[in-house]
């Protein structure tokens, strides 16, 4: 497959087919400043009334193709890193996960075209980002739009898919730092006036895109779909989505060891018990060899649309989902101070076996109308979805005198062991059968032609049943639950535009979560209810001098109730009760200056904390920051073309401010800034080549913290690429 794919890159890049027919306008040859805002553009994610961002009363960002591809992202958790307000790490287990305001993990849900699947510490991959026309990220609460789990925000991925526009090929090559290679190619190819179809596939193979040893990174794509519009009021669409990656003996970051042993001892981190990362361990991996983290995933889906006449519209959405994962590496390590056998010290490891046998199918049909009613103009929607998930996840954990201890600077890793029988510490199966009918509503009401009054509910009801079989006694021992939720959630809005290039907006909205993921939370949480959250938000949006300037703002407020927490009278017993919350500010602003220059920049801040939580012991961690948080996030980045030269020059700053790695905040990992860069030369009207550097100042610092509080996940050194992408 890697050569098939390979030979299709080359030859679309060494192969001028349809370059008559080609619609030049669209080409994404990536010789400027990416897009500004485009608050004219409507959103999927923001709501199903067909609302423009201008419109909407919400916080929406939108990363195109030709965005992804100027900003050098390659895949999902770049892409997500690079939202304005947002981090994400790439765990084993949860790869590309994302904290937006305040929240990470289960509630930031993350959307497959306009669907979710699961909780996105599940289902999320770090998918190569060539298959996807955009990403659309709305911040805040939206469980009113995609069901549980919305409370952080949404991160709609947006499949390419046939457009009307004539034949034409993309294509990208490049090749960098720690032996990475990519190679991508799409065909967009129209058979009639009335059907079009469009495939992509792409591969991405490294050393390490961290540059740690033995870990291979091998990520592949293929997406296919097939538009048919036998009219201007039907169009159907069927697609077929498949990803695979697969990374060895899994990174699950630098550990943290005391100061007294560590050889080149860094300042990334501040712990109140002396612990530091060592650089001289930076590109250690201490999980066995045949250890890996990996899925397969395939997607089939449908969309039907139907203009019935009279502003009348009926929308229709099938989806079946079917993937397998598994998750092979050190659930636990621990550093063992020096010994006569071990005189540098020694890590400790304990192993993890988790697997995923995964299938979904999702229906859903939305009736919709834009009328008139009176003078005001009136757009609705009133829909219903029904979705079911099997789900099964064996988890089996060894006692940490499975795998023999080894050298901090010299591991000698060994072997995963493969026999079964050797799991002592936990081997037990999970079964999830989940069951979700829901019922939704949205209505956008102009009070006059300026002023937009939104308003949206949705009713779910969730049948889970749950088995769990512990395969270590005799006989097994079997535990059942059959929890059911019926969370409801809704929202109202508002936006005015006080003038065509200004429009100020507030909103209230709704959320609810499950305490852990709703398909691995325990026996014990699924007595617990849904925990539910609720925020508000005011901002504006403005796009002045002719659309050459664009600025939106934000002010927010999230609460989430009933988190758990301890029993203040007896910390024995784990209860809901526990409260989180996040307030801050954000802003982003694009604008080309002139033809040649352009320059784009967001801030973000937030005050983030536990309101109450009370841990084992009785210890209150109340007025703590949350894990993975940082207070503030900077970005600036410019675009300059050089007047009569086929040459543009671009440059990216990032900053991200310190974050917490446990809930009792001894360990603080540092803020950093990063710098990246490049050159593209636009060879033809067709083909740019492109030299990239990340990360030019070769920044040592902690990008996300893992399973554990002393698990470090250090940023990528320096690199460099360099790159073709075409379009004929």
């Amino acid at each position: 497959m890697r050569i098939s794919i390979l030979a299709l890159a080359v030859s679309l890049i060494a192969t001028p087919a349809f370059a008559d027919e080609a619609d030049r306008g669209d080409a994404i040859i990536v010789t400027g400043q990416r897009d500004q805002l485009k608050l004219d553009q409507k959103s999927d994610t923001g709501s199903r009334l067909g609302l423009s961002i201008m419109e909407t009363p919400a916080s929406v960002e939108t990363l195109n193709q030709a965005d992804m591809q100027f900003r050098g992202l390659r895949t999902a958790r770049e892409a997500f890193a690079d939202v304005p307000g947002a981090i994400a790490g790439n765990v084993p287990g949860n790869p590309a996960v994302i904290t937006m305001r305040g929240f990470a993990g289960n509630v930031v849900s993350i959307l497959q075209d306009g669907v979710r699947i699961s909780s996105s510490t599940v289902v999320q991959r770090d998918t190569n980002t060539w298959h996807f026309d955009r990403i659309e990220v709305i911040k805040g609460p939206a469980s009113v739009l995609f069901g549980e789990g919305a409370l952080g925000g949404v991160v709609n991925k947006v499949t390419r898919k046939p457009q009307f526009d004539g034949n034409h090929m993309d294509a990208l090559l490049s090749y960098g730092s720690f032996d990475t290679l990519m190679a991508a190619g799409g065909v967009n190819y129209q058979l009639s006036d009335t059907v079009a179809v469009r495939a992509d596939a792409s591969i991405l193979r490294s050393d390490s895109l961290y540059d740690v040893d033995d870990n291979e990174t091998r990520s592949s794509g293929l997406t296919a779909s097939l538009l048919f519009k036998p009219s201007d009021d039907l169009s159907i669409l069927i697609a077929v989505d498949h990803y695979n990656d697969r990374y060895d003996s899994s990174y699950q970051g630098a550990l943290l060891i005391p100061a007294a042993y560590a050889r080149d001892p860094s300042d990334a981190v501040r712990s109140s018990s002396g612990l530091v990362v060592d650089k001289a361990m930076r590109k250690r991996n201490y999980t066995p060899q045949g250890g890996y983290s990996g899925a397969d995933e395939t997607t089939i889906r449908s969309r039907i649309d139907w203009k019935l006449g009279g502003g009348w519209a009926l929308g229709t959405d099938l989806m079946w989902y079917s993937a397998d994962r598994a998750f092979l590496n050190n659930g636990t390590r621990s550093f063992i101070a020096p010994t006569s056998a071990f005189p540098n010290g020694s890590i400790q490891r304990g192993l993890t076996a988790f697997y995923h046998d995964h299938e979904y199918w999702n229906g859903r049909i939305a009736l919709s109308n834009d009328s008139v009613i009176g003078d005001l103009r009136n757009r609705f929607t009133l829909g219903a979805e029904y979705n079911h998930t099997d789900f099964a996840s064996l988890r089996e954990t060894s006692t940490t005198s499975l795998v023999s201890s080894v050298d901090p600077f010299d591991p000698v890793v060994g072997t995963f062991p493969t026999d079964e029988s050797l799991y002592r510490s936990q081997n037990v199966n999970f079964d999830s059968r989940l069951n979700t009918v829901s019922v939704f509503a949205e209505d956008a009401l102009n009070l006059t032609p300026r002023w937009l009054i939104v308003a949206g509910a949705r009713f779910d009801h969730m049948d889970l049943k749950r088995r769990v079989t512990d395969y270590l006694t005799t006989p097994n021992a079997v535990t059942n639950a059959n929890p059911v939720y019926k969370p409801f959630s809704w929202r109202v809005g508002s936006s005015y535009a006080v003038t065509p290039d200004l429009t100020l907006y507030g909103q209230y909205t709704t959320a609810v979560s499950p305490v852990s993921s709703i398909l691995l939370q325990s026996i014990a949480n699924t007595r617990f209810k849904l925990t539910k959250g609720h925020s508000y938000e005011a901002g504006f949006k403005l796009a002045a001098l002719a659309k050459r300037l664009t600025v939106t703002g934000a002010a927010y407020r999230i609460v989430q109730n009933d988190i758990l927490t301890r029993d203040p009278t007896n910390p024995l017993q784990t209860v809901q009760g526990g409260t989180q919350s996040s307030q801050g500010v954000e802003l982003s602003l694009g604008w080309a200056l002139t033809d040649d220059l352009s320059m784009g920049s967001s801030f973000s801040y937030s005050d983030a904390q536990y309101d109450e939580l009370i841990e084992a012991g009785g210890i209150d961690r109340s007025g703590n920051r949350p894990i993975n948080v940082p207070s503030t996030t900077a970005a600036m980045n410019a675009a300059y073309h050089l007047p009569g030269t086929p040459i543009t020059v671009s440059g990216f700053a990032r900053h991200v401010s310190g974050f917490y790695t446990d809930t009792a905040n001894s360990i603080f990992v540092k803020g950093r800034t990063t710098f990246d860069a490049a050159i593209a030369w636009a060879i033809t009207d067709g083909a740019t080549l492109t030299l990239r550097g990340r990360n030019l100042t070769d920044a040592f610092y902690g990008e996300y913290s893992g399973y554990n509080a002393t698990d470090i996940y250090i940023g990528a050194p320096r690199s460099f690429e360099v790159s073709l992408a075409t379009h004929f």
